[in-house]
């Protein structure tokens, strides 16, 4: 089984027409089976996915170490068509905590060092700062991944979660493959300035939390028990009336998808593959089912009826709640 390719950018590689978002087998999202995520990790790879997303701290570098495991132990040929992207800047302290973000020079390429070891890669294939440094020029941020890439680190430059005037200013410094910000049926909100923005410029999009962490996947339910490790517990999405609201949108979706003989997280998948071959969805599967579920998505075809009913049901900013907790709002480039 092989998926279809996209390009990230016009700068960027071709990459398989869904990404694995590896976040939820290390951390935010409750416990993970250690050796299901690396038969899932080697899963997608033989299903011909190519893009692996991860961030140096997401459980403190545990992520980035499990991706290194299962490509140690992946066969050659699918070790080699792996693409690697990583996402840096995030400080954390031993307890958990999130302590703002660093895009220092000198802390890129340390950061990219600690990286390319656990990974145990000699090159990043894709390499950004997860959010812009608000005491860092972007341009400097920027130049020092540059500097990685002529140095053969690096292979291609990304951001996560810019705005459109840091997008702008990166893109003048240095050529950029993509822009990695959430995208979905229930999160639209780059349609108005950023998606724009990347299309004039010739930046692709990875989307990720295109099942909006679970929440429109239609497997979550209204009396399901979230660990106090679990992000969603503090996700306004998932609270008490917001909640309520959102799976209502969910079973709206749900009558469309019935129809149509798929599950609702396909046609939410499907949805983001439809608005462009700029776009790139990550999925987030933890396992071999969820992963397989996902990749269902690439036969779904949604023709314009399809995509009315869609509207009708979930129209632009029908969800209740912001994506993040307000502390973390002011970090991203978007206003949700």
């Amino acid at each position: 089984m092989t998926t279809h390719t996209r390009s990230l950018g016009s700068t960027g590689p071709q990459v398989s027409a869904l990404g694995l978002g590896c976040m939820g087998m290390s951390a935010l999202y409750g416990e993970a089976d250690r050796a299901e995520s690396i038969a899932t990790i080697h899963a997608a790879l033989d299903a011909g996915v190519t893009l692996l997303d991860t961030g140096d701290f997401y459980a403190m570098g545990h992520n980035e170490m499990l991706i290194g495991e299962a490509l140690r132990t992946a066969p050659a040929a699918l070790r080699e068509q792996a693409l690697t992207s990583v996402k840096f800047g995030a400080l954390r302290d031993p307890d958990g905590g999130w302590n703002a973000y660093d895009g220092r020079p000198a802390a890129v390429k340390n950061f990219a060092a600690y990286s390319l070891q656990r990974l145990g890669v000699d090159h990043i294939d894709v390499y950004r700062i997860a959010r812009v440094d608000p005491d860092v020029p972007i341009e400097e941020t920027v130049g020092a991944i540059a500097e990685l890439v002529e140095k053969g680190h690096v292979r291609h430059i990304g951001l996560s979660e810019a705005s459109a005037r840091d997008i702008r200013r990166a893109a003048a410094t240095a050529p950029i493959s993509d822009l990695q910000i959430e995208y979905a049926i229930i999160t639209r909100d780059i349609e108005r300035e950023i998606l724009p923005t990347t299309r004039e410029l010739g930046i692709g999009i990875t989307a990720y939390g295109v099942l909006s962490r679970g929440l429109i996947s239609g497997h979550f339910t209204r009396d399901r028990q979230l660990g106090a490790g679990d992000f969603r517990a503090f996700s306004p999405r998932f609270q008490g009336e917001n909640l309520q609201h959102n799976l209502d949108l969910v079973e709206a979706l749900r009558k469309i998808a019935d129809e149509k003989g798929v599950t609702v997280a396909q046609i939410a998948i499907a949805w983001v593959l439809s608005r462009g071959e700029d776009i790139v969805p990550l999925v987030g599967a933890r396992t071999r089912e969820r992963l397989a579920e996902s990749l269902g998505a690439l036969d779904v075809t949604l023709d314009a009826a399809d995509l009315a009913a869609i509207e009708e049901a979930v129209p632009a900013d029908a969800a209740a709640g912001t994506r993040y907790p307000a502390a973390q709002m002011s970090h991203l480039g978007t206003e949700h």
